[in-house]
């Protein structure tokens, strides 16, 4: 990334990009319906929106001490009350990331990826302190508590996320993890309280078979100001569809837009792929959830 010194000459800030990169970059992202993002960009924000999900990898090992940067820069997410309630399995082997793919439903870029990493909801760490130290636990059983783990998770992985792509690898995020809960947590030796959030492959991203940026619905769809409104959302909505549409069929992928996609995705439980049992695999874990 290149940088500019600031007048001290002592810190150092991401320097602008070319405006017609970062236009390109918006128009992948956005189709016809680019936002308007003024002056500034970055090579950070130019990373952020060209962010693209890689499910082809090239054999290549990972340089050393990939993990301890990924990781760095996950622990430097934002942590609830500093509670650090998560924690990251590092999976390299073959037979076991075969068996993880299995679980996920077969997802062969498990395997593929020479790095996969499991983020936990990691409750077990806070009651181990607890047990040791002899104090109560009671605030560690609530649906809060185990959603603070979540979010935590959820931030460090994304940073990490954005490490990797700084590093010049593609990733994926594997939510299938979710499916089997207990037949992860008996692969990976999790204790009670620590349940598998997701999945990350990392690796190379094989150039005979690209990844493309996905559009997102236009901003004034999710954007609200001071309070939430619908005004004029069918139409974003719409617009939305008919970019989708585009890439779909680009990708040689079903035609059926956006809202289509979202209707065939939680109209059924079926769709859920095992997941809407997951309040009772959690409660297995050892997570009460009252």
């Amino acid at each position: 990334m290149s940088t500019v010194k600031s007048k001290g000459g002592a810190d150092l800030v991401p320097a602008p990009i070319g405006s017609e990169a970062m236009a390109a970059a918006l128009r992948a992202r956005y189709g016809n319906d680019v936002p308007a993002i003024g002056e500034g960009s970055n090579d950070v924000l130019a990373s952020l929106v060209t962010h693209r999900s890689v499910r082809a990898y090239r054999p290549d090992p990972l340089p050393l001490s990939t993990v301890e940067k990924l990781v760095a820069a996950a622990q430097s997410a934002a942590s609830s009350s500093n509670l650090q309630t998560w924690s990251v399995v590092v999976v390299e082997d073959q037979a076991r990331k075969a068996r993880l793919a299995e679980l996920a439903g077969g997802q062969k870029h498990i395997v593929e990826a020479p790095l996969f990493l499991v983020w936990l909801a990691d409750l077990s760490r806070a009651k181990r302190l607890a047990s040791g130290a002899g104090r109560p636990d009671d605030g560690l059983h609530f649906l809060e508590t185990f959603i603070v783990a979540l979010v935590d998770a959820a931030l460090a992985a994304q940073n990490a996320v954005a490490a990797a792509e700084s590093l010049g690898l593609g990733t994926v995020y594997i939510g299938a993890m979710r499916n089997k809960p207990q037949a992860v947590a008996r692969e990976l030796g999790l204790p009670p309280h620590a349940a598998a959030v997701f999945g990350l492959c990392v690796g190379y991203a094989d150039p005979s078979r690209p990844a493309e940026v996905k559009p997102r619905l236009r901003q004034d769809v999710v954007i609200h100001r001071e309070r939430y409104s619908t005004a004029d959302e069918d139409v974003g909505i719409a617009a939305y569809d008919e970019t989708l549409q585009v890439f779909q069929q680009a990708e040689r992928l079903p035609a059926i837009g956006w809202t289509q996609a979202v209707l065939k995705r939680l109209g059924s439980v079926q769709a859920l792929n095992g997941r809407d049992r997951l309040v009772e695999e959690l409660r297995a874990l050892g997570f009460a959830l009252k």
